[in-house]
């Protein structure tokens, strides 16, 4: 189940890492990702299962993040910061006050796909498919908005709403993904796939098909690393695919050179 549950996540943070990579938003995630602990946080609080909180507080974060981004009151990355830190700080004292309640904050951090439960990846696999299914439905559209907006609006293309999916859809994927790479890791699990498959390919729809493969060998090396040196196999995951990324860049470095 946890080889399954792992290559359903890497499936869907293939294409929108693929996304996320190329409109330089690596910053939004880990501000979704940070936020989730105030979710889990508050879910505990309000006696609701944590996923719901997780969801809530990261849809909630990303619409928040859409319509001030908008005002230009602040830059965007000040914006993130303020964000991201203080959703953060938030969880971690809320959960600091919760005497009643045993929360394994390591688990939340760093995550634990070996813990992984069928209805669990049946939650997974209906939201990569889900997930998909609107990339697929959207490809052409946020294609066209990531190389000209000004050009995607011209076209007759509704750039706010799209954008207002696509980081929707990042927030879905965070509150799902959550549980297996955990916090601090699953924006590194959207971004590095995305990153090496850029140094291999040609065009948008191989790098995403791709970046999507390496996701997957990266979860299925990364628990079979895990399972054998007993290290955590959330960070192991990601490390695995830091190693893939590093062999990929010398290796192309080498040969342009």
């Amino acid at each position: 189940m946890s080889l399954a549950a792992g290559s359903a996540v890497a499936l869907m943070t293939g294409p929108l890492g693929s996304f996320i990579v190329w409109r330089r938003m690596s910053y939004f995630g880990d501000s979704l990702a940070h936020s989730g602990l105030l979710g889990v946080a508050l879910g505990f609080l309000l006696n609701l299962n944590p996923q719901i909180g997780l969801g809530a507080i990261t849809f909630a974060l990303a619409l928040l993040l859409f319509f001030m981004g908008r005002k230009k009151h602040l830059s965007t990355d000040t914006l993130l910061g303020i964000l991201s830190h203080g959703a953060l700080s938030f969880g971690l004292i809320t959960i600091s006050l919760m005497d009643d309640v045993r929360i394994d904050l390591n688990s939340l951090l760093f995550g634990d796909i070996l813990s992984v439960q069928l209805t669990d990846l049946f939650q997974i696999i209906v939201i990569m498919a889900l997930v998909l299914g609107i990339v697929i439905f959207f490809w052409n559209r946020w294609l066209l908005m990531t190389v000209s907006e000004d050009l995607a609006r011209a076209e007759g293309v509704n750039t706010h709403l799209l954008q207002l999916f696509f980081l929707l859809l990042i927030a879905l994927t965070i509150a799902v993904a959550m549980k297996l790479v955990g916090i601090l890791l699953i924006t590194s699990m959207m971004i590095i796939p995305a990153a090496t498959a850029r140094r291999l390919v040609q065009n948008p729809e191989q790098m995403a098909v791709l970046a999507a493969a390496i996701g997957v060998l990266s979860v299925f090396a990364g628990i079979f690393v895990s399972v054998l040196l007993d290290t955590p196999s959330g960070p192991t995951t990601v490390a695995t695919a830091t190693s893939l990324f590093a062999i990929v860049y010398l290796t192309r470095a080498l040969i342009e050179k």
